[in-house]
């Protein structure tokens, strides 16, 4: 992974179309970290990805100076592909949480977290309820 950036900068960069290019080294940029899906689909999971960070960006839970943001594409064991991202601290690197959209597991949007050492979903729902989560 390149040099992290905060998140308000990622946005600005999303925004202005810096990660519109399909190109795979424009989306590791983009902060794609690991995928088992074909390379030309990352593009269209940044859209989808950066849309919702956005919304959880607003968060008064999340400073968007000191943290950055990096994404996944899961292969569980049982189940369909499924996409994450993760926020975390530009300082150590922990990860925050781990926000996932709708889970290859249980088809559900789930929010994973250090407030309970990831042990268990913080929030496992629909898109609404994890919005609901960060207050926005």
């Amino acid at each position: 992974m390149n040099k992290e950036i905060n998140i308000n900068e990622w946005i600005r960069n999303f925004d202005n179309y810096k990660y519109s290019d399909p190109d795979v080294r424009v989306q590791c940029e983009a902060g794609w970290y690991d995928w088992f899906c074909d390379d030309r689909s990352l593009v269209n999971k940044t859209k989808i990805l950066g849309k919702r960070l956005k919304q959880i960006a607003k968060s008064p839970k999340v400073n968007n100076e000191t943290s950055y943001v990096f994404f996944k594409n899961n292969c569980p064991v049982n189940g369909p592909l499924y996409d994450d991202f993760r926020i975390c601290e530009i300082q150590t690197g922990d990860v925050i949480w781990t926000i996932t959209p709708r889970s290859g597991h249980t088809k559900q949007a789930e929010v994973w977290g250090k407030e309970n050492d990831f042990k268990e979903p913080i929030v496992q729902g629909s898109w609404k309820d994890v919005k609901n989560y960060f207050n926005v």
